[in-house]
């Protein structure tokens, strides 16, 4: 079991704090997508997961053990990062194969393991070559393998795919879901590009200035955003958001008004209206005037 339970974790550094009273649930085997604008804690919180960076309060459990302190080496999980972090002076095999040779794993038992990854991940007629020699979706792979091959509990991304062109990320994402549900592992991933996360996860939480906007499936995040940033943020076309108020059922800003649905009757008072571009449409009368 490899569940990630982040119980109100903080970090601070001398800037502030990065990551403020975090708590999540990531369930065994989900892939669940940390995204936000830059600078919202997203990829801090990946590395207090991996034990790069320890939290200044709160804890963190990896299958139900408490690793708050523990190192990284000592967790079981495995890190793709966003330069992918392959040695230039050593060939795709050799780079695959590093975390074994750390581990003293025996030689034979090493060359079939990678030779086994590679061959899933079709880079296996590029392990002798170097990593300037291969083009960037292998050597995305590489980075992947290099993962897969230590067997871990939990694997991390950190923008994995913000190096490739829009036809390889296309690709990518499409065999990064394949692999991970083939090999049954925990994935966290860190994107600020909401297609990628919409595309991928089980989950998505929506980051900002170090905080939970809201945890939900990308289908709820889109249908039923918690905040105005949450719906600003989430959606290819952002949603249209209107200030006025509410009185006895009926929205209203300067001279436009509009009824509301039985179901947002409840609300009285100040608030913002959200509407996606794809729910409006043309009327032969009784609509909405306005200017387009």
């Amino acid at each position: 079991m490899a569940e990630i339970v982040l119980e109100k974790v903080a970090k601070e550094f001398a800037g502030g704090r990065a990551v403020d009273g975090v708590s999540l649930a990531i369930a065994d085997a989900e892939f669940f997508t940390l995204l936000g604008p830059s600078g919202c804690g997203k990829t801090t919180t990946l590395r207090l997961i991996a034990g790069l960076e320890y939290p200044t309060s709160g804890r963190v459990l990896i299958g139900g053990h408490d690793m708050t302190r523990v190192p990284p080496a000592r967790r079981r999980i495995a890190m793709v990062f966003q330069n992918y972090a392959l040695y230039p002076h050593m060939t795709i095999f050799e780079n695959i194969s590093y975390p074994l040779k750390l581990r003293r794993t025996p030689p034979a038992e090493i060359e079939v393991k990678v030779r086994a990854v590679a061959a899933r991940l079709a880079i296996d007629r590029v392990l002798d070559r170097a990593p300037a020699a291969i083009s960037g979706g292998q050597q995305q792979r590489a980075a992947v393998a290099r993962a897969m091959v230590q067997d871990p509990r939990v694997y991390l991304f950190d923008e994995p795919l913000s190096n490739l062109d829009a036809r390889l990320r296309l690709e990518s994402r499409r065999f990064l879901k394949a692999v991970l549900r083939e090999s049954g592992g925990t994935a966290v991933y860190v994107t600020h590009d909401q297609t990628e996360a919409m595309a991928l996860s089980d989950r998505v939480a929506v980051m900002k200035d170090g905080r939970l906007e809201q945890v939900a499936p990308p289908g709820e995040l889109y249908r039923r955003p918690a905040s105005v940033f949450v719906a600003g943020f989430v959606g290819s076309l952002p949603m249209n958001l209107i200030a006025g108020e509410v009185e006895g059922g009926v929205f209203r800003s300067g001279g436009f008004s509009l009824r509301l649905p039985l179901g947002l009757l409840r609300h009285s008072g100040a608030a913002t209206l959200g509407i996606r571009p794809e729910d409006l449409s043309l009327g032969q009368g009784g609509g909405v005037s306005g200017k387009v």
